[in-house]
């Protein structure tokens, strides 16, 4: 599931899951940040009572969910990983981006190998201006990267604007 900014990535993706399912949250919780603090409880409030939370910020606990689910897992969302990579690589700062690929490689490999049906949310921004700024364009080409590559081995994808799903695969 792909969309821009406030699209309905989340909510359609959640409406894809019927039942008890995993839900891997890859945001990370920023110490003083109340409206971030707002964004994640909206996400929380929405999700059903039979739905289990996992904390998913870094690529290992991804992995480690993905490996032997018993339920359909929901990971929401890829470019909100992604971020915490680059801060943990500290590639905002570097040129040297091999951990981060890496790390999205283990993403998509855990994603191929999940014996569960997954539903990845993930933002489109390679439809807008180029980023002014080298961390823009980092970010901007790297999860357009991850995106082509988690596509690749999963079979639907839809794009959500405006809140409609437009099925790419």
């Amino acid at each position: 599931m792909l969309g821009g900014a406030r699209s309905g990535k989340s909510a359609h993706a959640e409406g894809l899951l019927s039942g008890p399912s995993v839900y891997l949250a890859t945001a990370r919780r920023v110490p003083g940040d109340t409206e971030w603090d707002a964004r994640i409880a909206t996400h929380i409030a929405r999700r059903p009572k039979t739905w289990l939370t996992v904390e998913a910020p870094d690529t290992d606990t991804v992995v480690a969910a993905l490996a032997a689910p018993e339920l359909p897992v929901l990971l929401d969302d890829v470019a909100t990983w992604l971020t915490g990579v680059l801060d943990d690589a500290g590639a905002w700062e570097s040129a040297d981006l091999d951990r981060p690929r890496a790390e999205a490689m283990r993403l998509v490999a855990a994603v191929r190998a999940c014996p569960a049906p997954v539903v990845l949310v993930s933002a489109e921004v390679g439809l807008g201006v180029v980023p002014g700024t080298r961390s823009g364009r980092l970010f901007r080409d790297e999860l357009g990267a991850v995106n082509a590559s988690l596509a690749e081995v999963c079979s639907d994808v839809l794009l959500l604007v405006a809140g409609l799903p437009l099925r790419l695969k």
